[in-house]
């Protein structure tokens, strides 16, 4: 999307905004079956550190997730407040760190997210600090655009998934825990660390979270997980920014676990 229809967006909608990025992990792993009926190639592959076997049929990991993100958004386009207050950027992260979905308002994405979003792939390993660092800069450009704009914005939001572990660029991967740090530490930034699956590494997540531990999602829980973000997000949506937001940690229960 260009700049001149980012500006406009702002221009005709004043509304408060809630900024979002998830940052999502296609690595290879994440193509991995984790239910569905399936058949037994015989083949063996080695991506993302780990050797697979390579069966036919069944659903994956990323599937699960995509339906998640999917549901996300629908969520949101049925809610009267949320749907021209939130604001959704996503970030994927495999062999390199891609821009997906930059922010936008609901209506002008949804001629594209679809495609977008069921078109991701699982393949390659887990640049995580460079997905992060990227998503950082799309919230603070954004930030700025706000403000250009004379828009007020809630305190952004991001939300990290992923199933393993970093293993791109170390020095991407600590400048992009520092950044968050400073964020969070400074009530800028919003960060929702999540594992999925048995393999997640939760001390790596955990350095991004010094407000909360990361929470590691119950099996393949994905759409509990969106229902619950984005029943959070109409909230914050309703309420005025600078507010105390507190989360429902009821609702948590049905998705997550430490």
């Amino acid at each position: 999307m260009n700049d001149l229809l980012r500006k406009e967006d702002l221009e005709l909608n004043p509304t408060p905004r809630v900024p979002i990025c998830l940052c999502l992990d296609v690595s290879g792993s994440m193509g991995r079956v984790v239910g569905g009926q399936t058949r037994d190639t015989g083949r063996r592959k080695f991506r993302d550190g780990k050797w697979w076997r390579v069966v036919k049929g069944g659903v994956t990991a990323l599937k699960e997730m995509i339906e998640g993100v999917n549901l996300f958004y629908d969520n949101l386009l049925e809610d009267e407040v949320a749907r021209y207050a939130a604001e959704i950027c996503i970030v994927t992260f495999g062999d390199t760190a891609e821009l997906v979905m930059d922010f936008a308002n609901l209506d002008r994405q949804e001629k594209e997210r679809k495609e977008k979003i069921n078109g991701l792939k699982a393949q390659g390993e887990t640049s995580m600090g460079e997905a992060v660092n990227k998503a950082l800069d799309c919230l603070e450009t954004r930030k700025h655009e706000y403000r250009e704009a004379g828009v007020d914005y809630y305190q952004p939001w991001l939300v990290l998934m992923t199933d393993g572990e970093p293993n791109g660029d170390s020095t991407e991967f600590n400048r992009a825990v520092s950044r968050t740090l400073e964020l969070a530490n400074s009530r800028r930034l919003t960060i929702f660390p999540i594992g999925i699956g048995d393999k997640a590494d939760m001390d790596c997540l955990k350095k991004f979270s010094p407000k909360r531990p990361p929470l590691r999602l119950k099996g393949m829980n994905f759409k509990e997980f969106f229902e619950w973000l984005s029943q959070s997000v109409s909230r914050t949506s309703q309420s005025m920014p600078g507010d105390t937001i507190k989360l429902d940690l009821e609702g948590i229960k049905t998705w997550g676990e430490l």
